[in-house]
């Protein structure tokens, strides 16, 4: 404790001047109009670019919650916006209840993407407390990602698009005509639609969306743009590339969207003895 007096003293001098400094700029600062307010002018300043700072570092570390509680809230719009879009049927009787089908959506992370194998999969940061359903499908604001695969108690896992082993039904948005987009393993970012008949007048710059004839995706989710179109080697079908809308380098944010009468559609081609390959 003495060492600390003594050494105060020894500066007794220095801080008198800082003091006398202190009361001088105070003097002047609040008996002279101009020189009190170019102080609080530039203190106010310094503050403010101070308290800027710390809103910039907090809304950084704050922006994963942020875009959570967005892409929620966006599901919610989805689902309701599908149902006040539902087309009634032009002739007076009740639609059968396969062909009103009604879609939920819900929004989710991905927590890991792969990129390089021919069976690409993604991990969801929501499980079956959450209400994730295996064969839910997977989609983000750019266009089709995949479908849930299996479900935990907190995680999910989905197939990619970028999967050899995945159809997705769709059609050209330009003429209605169907077929199916599958991935053949090459460039992430392209894939084919097959089953396209060759009397088809598919062009280059057509859009694909997803079709509706499945009970995953609801119809009109963006798959792609045709790149390229030709003959092949199939006598039946149009060899068709399209670029994928979505960018599966960059997947983040996701939502998954489940046809509430699946169930009832899946009973149905089991009955039929039919497959549904979508």
């Amino acid at each position: 404790m003495l060492r600390i007096f003594q050494f105060l003293y020894s500066l007794r001098v220095f801080l008198l001047f800082i003091s006398l400094e202190v009361i001088a700029i105070w003097l002047i600062v609040g008996n002279n109009s101009p020189q009190g307010a170019a102080f609080f002018n530039s203190s106010n300043a310094i503050i403010g670019s101070a308290l800027k700072t710390q809103s910039d570092v907090t809304d950084f570390f704050s922006l994963a919650e942020a875009n959570d509680a967005l892409v929620s809230e966006n599901a919610s719009l989805m689902q309701t916006l599908r149902r006040i879009r539902t087309v009634p049927d032009s002739i007076d009787f009740q639609l059968d209840s396969l062909l009103n089908a009604t879609y939920e959506f819900k929004s989710a992370r991905v927590i890991s993407n792969s990129l390089r194998f021919s069976q690409n999969h993604l991990t969801i940061n929501k499980g079956t407390v959450d209400g994730i359903k295996v064969g839910m499908g997977v989609f983000n604001h750019e266009g089709i990602v995949g479908r849930v695969k299996t479900v935990s108690k907190n995680y999910s896992v989905a197939i990619s698009l970028l999967n050899t082993g995945l159809l997705v039904s769709s059609k050209m948005k330009s003429n209605d005509v169907f077929g199916s987009v599958n991935w053949d393993g090459k460039n992430s970012k392209q894939a084919k639609m097959l089953y396209v008949p060759r009397h088809v007048n598919a062009k280059v710059g057509d859009t694909i969306i997803t079709s509706g004839f499945n009970a995953v995706f609801p119809e009109g989710i963006k798959v792609g743009i045709i790149s390229s179109v030709s003959q092949g080697k199939d006598p039946n079908y149009l060899d068709i590339l399209l670029d994928l809308s979505t960018d599966f380098s960059q997947v983040s944010y996701i939502y998954l969207v489940e046809n509430t009468q699946s169930e009832e559609l899946d009973s149905l081609y089991i009955k039929s003895e039919l497959t549904n390959e979508f």
